[in-house]
């Protein structure tokens, strides 16, 4: 069967940086067995062939009604499906989706009927208001950052902006490429549709937000954007775990230096 891909250089393209996502995350240690989740919105790939394509699989239904994705398309990890897996084999361990017109209901269309990640309800919650409020931003990444979820274990991270501030302050680039720092959404129910909108109302004010004891969610404009700011929060919690290891507070920058650096890059306040 004639994999969606072929003839479609646009769309290879954003499947393939899924792709190399996550085999990073597997690398990383950040996705063990089927952890973790990538959703990303293809609409703007996709022609006429596509739109007349048949659904390979029954109608499932989302769980919620979001007019704003009405005629849109998405690639998504498929549920039980391993990020070493996706990073080999994309087509065989995700699927294209087309969300039906009653905009609570969608179907696969490709490239086999690989059902998706069961957090599909939060990920499409998400893509809704982003296409809502008319950000640019297309890619949804949940994973497991060892050092972040470790940080979440003890209650002084977990109180609003701590933990923002600790990280911007153990190296530069963590406050120039992750402007608006770290959500925190105490634990609930993972897949839970409690869980989605506070990460969505976390979304209003941060780059990237905290799940409590389980992970992380960020959005970027495409999936290595999101990754990226993840990467960074990451490194930036190693530098401080690995001073603490050597047994000592590491300083980090001072206010006045954060300053510095938001007024000399025109960062978010």
């Amino acid at each position: 069967m004639k994999s969606i891909l072929e003839g479609r250089p646009g769309l290879a393209r954003e499947i393939n940086k899924v792709a190399e996502v996550a085999g990073y995350l597997w690398q990383k240690g950040w996705a063990e067995r089927n952890g973790g989740n990538i959703t990303i919105n293809v609409t703007e790939f996709v022609d006429d062939e596509i739109r007349q394509m048949p659904a390979i699989s029954e109608p499932k239904q989302i769980g919620a009604v979001l007019p704003h994705l009405k005629g849109c398309y998405f690639f998504c990890k498929g549920t039980q499906k391993r990020m070493r897996d996706l990073a080999r084999w994309p087509m065989e361990n995700g699927s294209v989706i087309r969300i039906c017109d009653d905009c609570a209901s969608y179907v696969i269309i490709a490239d086999q009927p690989v059902m998706p990640t069961s957090e599909v309800a939060s990920h499409l919650t998400v893509h809704n208001t982003l296409i809502a409020e008319g950000a640019q931003k297309k890619a949804t990444v949940h994973t497991h950052p060892i050092e972040l979820v470790a940080m979440s274990h003890t209650p002084k991270f977990l109180e609003k902006d701590v933990l923002t501030y600790l990280l911007w302050s153990m190296i530069p680039e963590t406050k120039a490429f992750c402007p608006r720092g770290l959500g925190i959404v105490p634990y609930k129910m993972p897949s839970s549709v409690e869980l989605a909108d506070a990460t969505l109302k976390e979304l209003d004010d941060y780059d990237v937000v905290m799940w409590e004891k389980h992970g992380v969610f960020a959005v970027g404009t495409d999936v290595m954007d999101a990754f990226d700011q993840i990467d960074v929060l990451t490194k930036a919690a190693q530098i401080y775990i690995n001073a603490r290891c050597m047994g000592f507070e590491p300083d980090g920058m001072t206010k006045e230096q954060m300053q510095e650096l938001t007024d000399v890059f025109h960062l978010p306040k």
